[in-house]
């Protein structure tokens, strides 16, 4: 085993109680029938995958979906077993599980999946205001949330993460400020705030086609924006990543390993691999899924990239953290004329103050993260 080698697995749980209105990623109702076939075919996929991982010790294991709560004390504790078994997993790996707070709630269950090697937990809070969840399809209350976050607690997870939308239809500054309020109320280590959008094919799409709601308007963005960064700050948590925000050194070290490029496997249907030079992705179907892993033939396809592709997958992600883009490694990474494209582009970002050179790291300043979108465009090298 190389230590020097780190490697991150993605655990994908396609199996979601409701769709909620705004998700796009594969998910689907699941009997538990379903639930078991799909476990077996998973335990085989992690069976056959563990060679390519030889050389690598896995140091974070994610549990995504979908809703991975729903398979159960049983399922989880058997799947987190056949990995321990199969992987060089370190003994201070970061090992999260996705939870919405309805399937949350029970301190038993959950502190077995502590003992089973479970020691983050990342609930769907999404919103503070019932009428607000159940317009976006969510099954769960607000009650819930502050349930699952004691129960969690009783259970002795002390790592715990909520994830809020903002920009929801109707949203208020009111409404905002309230729901970041009674997520620091909970003393969570982590908080994730994203903005919504409206993915197609989902149903607020289509709400949003037929101009049965609206979005929010760019001024109101900011100002949520701003009054978030602001919340949290005053509260102790610090800004790592632009929808991220941690207790001091309580960041997701998953989610940092893909913003730095760090090798992972996915595991499940839809799932992504990536080795630092391709990237593949699993079958989004269930059934197909199954039937591939049960004839030793699993169903992917694969993109092999290009320098230029990978320079700038390394700027996105780097340029959204708050370390920044490590320019010395940006050079020995894609050489001297990709480094050169990077510094020309940024330099009248650094002239204006919308971005800071720190200790050879380029990031963004305040004022940068509110047109993040433009100046990471701007340093993407656009082969003619």
């Amino acid at each position: 085993m190389n230590e020097s080698k780190p490697l991150g697995l993605y655990i994908h749980i396609p199996f979601c109680r409701q769709k909620c209105g705004y998700c796009d990623f594969y998910s689907l109702s699941g009997s538990e029938e379903r639930m078991d076939a799909y476990c077996k075919a998973l335990l085989a996929h992690l069976t056959e995958t563990a060679p390519q991982a030889a050389k690598h010790s896995v140091d974070t294991v994610y549990f995504g979906g979908g809703t991975p709560s729903l398979l159960g004390e049983k399922r989880l504790r058997e799947i987190l077993k056949c990995i321990d078994k199969r992987y060089h997993v370190t003994k201070d790996a970061e090992i999260t599980l996705e939870a919405n707070p309805d399937s949350a709630g029970d301190w038993r269950a959950l502190r077995a999946l502590r003992k089973a090697g479970f020691n983050r937990i990342s609930l769907g809070m999404q919103s503070a205001d019932d009428a607000e969840l159940r317009e976006i399809g969510r099954v769960h209350s607000m009650d819930q949330v502050r349930q699952a976050v004691d129960a969690a607690r009783k259970a002795r997870f002390d790592n715990l993460s909520l994830d809020l939308i903002y920009g929801l239809p109707g949203e208020t500054d009111e409404r905002w400020e309230h729901d970041l309020r009674q997520a620091v109320a909970l003393g969570v280590e982590h908080i994730s705030a994203y903005h919504l959008t409206y993915e197609e094919g989902t149903p607020l799409y289509r709400m949003l086609q037929a101009h049965r709601v609206d979005e929010v308007d760019e001024d109101s963005s900011v100002r949520f924006f701003t009054t978030l960064m602001d919340t949290l700050s005053a509260a102790g948590y610090e800004h790592y990543e632009i929808s991220n925000f941690c207790k001091p050194g309580l960041h997701s070290r998953h989610n940092t390993s893909y913003w730095q490029g760090i090798p992972y496997l996915g595991c499940g249907p839809s799932a992504h691999s990536f080795d630092t030079r391709s990237r593949e992705w699993n079958i989004a179907s269930l059934e197909k899924y199954i039937s591939a892993i049960g004839e030793k033939n699993r169903c992917y396809e694969k993109e092999e990239l290009s320098p230029t592709t990978r320079y700038n997958e390394c700027v996105m992600t780097s340029l959204r953290t708050r370390q920044g883009i490590d320019l010395p490694t940006l050079e020995a990474r894609f050489g001297q004329s990709l480094s050169d494209y990077c510094n020309t582009m940024a330099a009248p970002y650094l002239r204006s103050g919308k971005l800071e050179l720190q200790n050879d790291y380029l990031r963004l300043t305040r004022e940068g993260i509110f047109v993040s979108d433009g100046i990471i465009s701007d340093l993407m090298f656009v082969e003619e």
